[in-house]
C-alpha cells in the first residue's frame, strides 16, 4: 500500500508600498501596503470559496483528520464566506430509549397456575410517569431546537418492547415521538427488538430480533435504520461482521480506554477483519451529563453550558459522540437540576463556537476511518470496567442466562406465539442487570435501577417464571404428540388403554375379595 503525503505551501507576503526618499526618517510605521495586501487576500478568498469542487474543499470535507482545517483556520477567519468550510467538531447526539417489561413478584405457588409473568400495573405506571417527566417535555424541547437551529441533529434508538408499551399504555407519547422522528434531522438506529443479550448466546435469535426491530421501526416511523447499536453497546470484532451481513453501514459502540489506548474516540475507525466503520462513544463527556450533572460532590459542579463547551473546544478529533439514556433528562436528572435549561442553551453556544452537528450515517459518509480497532473480547458501555460483568459476573446471572437460552429450540419448534413472546421478553438485559452483586464503585447505580429489594429476589422470581415456562413447554409437547398420532394409532392406543383398564379393574376386584376373605377369617378366628 502506498501512502500519499500532501504538502501545501500557504503564504502571502506583506507587500512594500511605494516608499519615497523624502519619507526616510519620517514615516516608519507604513512600510507595508496594507490596503493592497488586503485586496489580494480577499481576491484569493473569493476565488477559493467559489471553487467548491477544488482539492482543498475535498480535503476539508473528506480528510480523515482536521489537519487541513487547522492549517487554514487563520486564513478562513479573515474571510467570512469561508467559515462554512471549517467546523471545530461535529457533535453526534444519540439517545437510547428503552423500558423493560418488569416481572411481577412471581412466587413458587404460582408455578403451574399463573402464566402472567409481568406486572402490567407497574409497567403502565412507569411508562406514564416517565412520559410526563421525560419523554413529552424533552420531545417538545428537541422539536423546538430542530426548528430554531437548522444545523441541529439528533439520533434515537428505540427498543421494540418500549414501542410496544407506548402502544399499550401511552399512545399520546408515541404520537409525540412520531412527530419528532419525522423531522429530516432525526435518525433512528437498529438494535435487538427485545433489548436482549441474544448475541452472547444465539446468533440465530439475535438476527431474528434485529430483523423484527427493523420491521417495527419501518411500521411505526417510516424510516429504515442504517447504523446498528447492539444492546448495552456490547461489541466485539465478530459483531461488526454480523451487522455488515445484515446490511448496516456502521456500528456504534463504547470508546473504552483499554481498546483505544492512547488514541482518541473522536474519530471514525474501522473494525478488524470486516473494515466496518465504527463510531465510538466519548464516555467522559457523555457521563458528565448522564451521571455527574447533579452530583454536588463532583468538583466540576455545577456544570454550565459555557464550561461544557470549553471542554469540547479542547478535545482532539473531528466528531464527538455523546451517547446516553434518554431518561437522563427529567428522570435520572430531575427538572429542578437545570438539565432541561442546559440542553436548551447548549446548541446555540456550540454553533457560536464554530461546532456543527451530525448523524451517525452522515458521519461515516463524511469522514474516512483513521485506523483499525481490534476488540477480541466483549466490551459494553456499563460500569467502569466497560465489559459485560454487569450481566455476567455471578452464578445467579450465569445460571439464569443459560437456562433461558437452553429452551430456544423447544420454544420455536412448538410454534406457540404466546410462549415465544414471553420467552423473548425474559431475554431483556435488565432482568440480569437486576441480579448484579457488584456493589463497589458502581453499586449505587445498580441499586438505583433495581426495582427489587435485592439481586437475590430478582433471581428467585426469574427462576420461578422459568420453571412455569418449562411446565408450559412440557404440556404443549404432550398435546402436540397426541395431535400428531395417526387415527389407527389413536384407536390402538384406546384399545390398549381399555385392556389395561380391564386388567387393573380385575386386579382391584381380586384384591378386594382377598381382603374381604381375610377379614372374615380373622373374625371367625376371634
Amino acid at each position: 500500500m502506498v501512502e500519499v503525503n500532501f504538502y501545501f505551501q500557504v503564504h502571502q507576503p506583506y507587500r512594500v508600498r511605494d516608499f519615497r526618499v523624502f519619507e526616510i526618517g519620517k514615516n516608519i510605521d507604513s512600510l507595508n501596503q496594507n490596503n493592497k495586501t488586503a485586496k489580494i487576500n480577499k481576491k484569493i478568498g473569493k476565488k477559493f470559496s467559489s471553487s467548491r469542487s477544488s482539492l482543498v474543499r475535498y480535503l476539508l470535507d473528506k480528510a480523515p483528520t482536521k489537519l487541513m482545517s487547522r492549517l487554514f483556520i487563520p486564513f478562513f477567519q479573515a474571510h467570512p464566506k469561508l467559515k462554512e468550510f471549517v467546523k471545530k467538531h461535529y457533535l453526534n447526539f444519540y439517545f437510547q430509549v428503552h423500558q423493560p417489561y418488569r416481572m411481577r413478584d412471581y412466587r413458587a405457588f404460582d408455578i403451574g397456575k399463573n402464566h402472567g409473568y409481568f406486572d402490567e400495573k407497574k409497567n403502565a405506571e412507569i411508562i406514564k410517569k416517565v412520559s410526563k417527566k421525560c419523554y413529552l417535555p424533552m420531545n417538545a424541547l428537541l422539536m423546538s431546537l430542530l426548528e430554531k437551529y437548522p444545523e441541529f441533529k439528533v439520533t434515537f434508538s428505540f427498543s421494540g418492547v418500549f414501542l410496544d408499551q407506548l402502544e399499550q399504555y401511552a399512545p399520546h407519547t408515541l404520537e409525540s415521538f412520531k412527530k419528532l422522528v419525522k423531522h429530516k434531522n432525526v435518525e433512528i438506529l437498529g438494535e435487538t427488538y427485545y433489548h436482549s443479550l441474544a448475541y452472547l448466546y444465539s446468533i440465530e435469535e439475535f438476527v431474528e430480533q434485529v430483523k423484527l426491530h427493523t420491521k417495527k421501526i419501518k411500521e411505526v416511523f417510516g424510516k429504515e435504520p442504517k447504523v446498528f447499536r447492539n444492546t448495552e453497546l456490547i461489541y466485539d470484532n465478530n459483531l461488526a461482521k454480523v451487522a455488515q451481513k445484515l446490511g448496516f453501514k456502521a456500528v456504534i459502540t463504547e470508546g473504552a480506554d483499554h481498546i483505544l489506548g492512547w488514541r482518541s474516540p473522536n474519530y471514525v475507525y474501522y473494525a478488524k477483519d470486516s473494515k466496518m466503520p465504527l463510531l465510538l462513544k466519548n464516555y467522559r463527556l457523555s457521563d458528565d451529563i448522564a451521571f455527574r450533572f447533579s452530583n454536588r460532590a463532583w468538583k466540576e459542579w455545577p456544570l454550565t453550558v459555557d464550561k461544557y463547551v470549553s471542554w469540547i473546544n479542547q478535545i482532539d478529533g473531528v466528531i464527538l459522540n455523546l451517547f446516553m439514556d434518554y431518561e437522563t433528562f427529567g428522570e435520572h436528572q430531575w427538572k429542578d437540576t437545570g438539565i432541561f435549561d442546559f440542553m436548551k442553551h447548549l446548541p446555540k453556544k456550540l454553533l457560536e463556537e464554530g461546532h456543527g452537528f451530525i448523524t451517525p450515517s452522515e458521519a461515516v459518509e463524511k469522514f474516512e476511518p483513521v485506523g483499525e480497532v481490534d476488540v477480541p473480547h466483549l466490551i459494553s458501555w456499563a460500569d467502569i470496567e466497560r465489559d459485560i460483568s454487569a450481566w455476567r459476573s455471578n452464578a445467579m446471572q450465569d445460571s439464569a442466562l443459560e437456562k433461558i437460552y437452553s429452551i430456544e429450540k423447544d420454544v420455536k419448534e412448538l410454534g406457540d406465539k404466546s410462549l415465544l413472546e414471553d420467552w423473548r421478553k425474559l431475554q431483556t438485559s435488565d432482568h440480569f442487570y437486576y441480579m448484579c452483586t457488584k456493589y463497589f464503585s458502581d453499586g449505587d447505580v445498580h441499586k438505583y435501577f433495581n426495582p427489587y429489594e435485592s439481586p437475590y429476589e430478582a433471581f428467585i422470581f426469574f427462576m420461578n417464571i422459568f420453571q412455569d415456562l418449562k411446565e408450559r413447554i412440557n404440556a404443549l409437547k404432550r398435546e402436540k404428540a397426541i395431535q400428531e398420532l395417526e387415527p389407527e394409532e389413536m384407536l390402538d392406543k384406546d384399545k390398549s388403554d381399555k385392556k389395561s383398564d380391564k386388567k387393573i379393574t380385575k386386579k382391584v376386584k381380586r384384591s378386594k375379595s382377598k381382603r374381604g376373605t381375610k377379614k372374615i377369617k380373622s373374625k371367625v378366628k376371634v
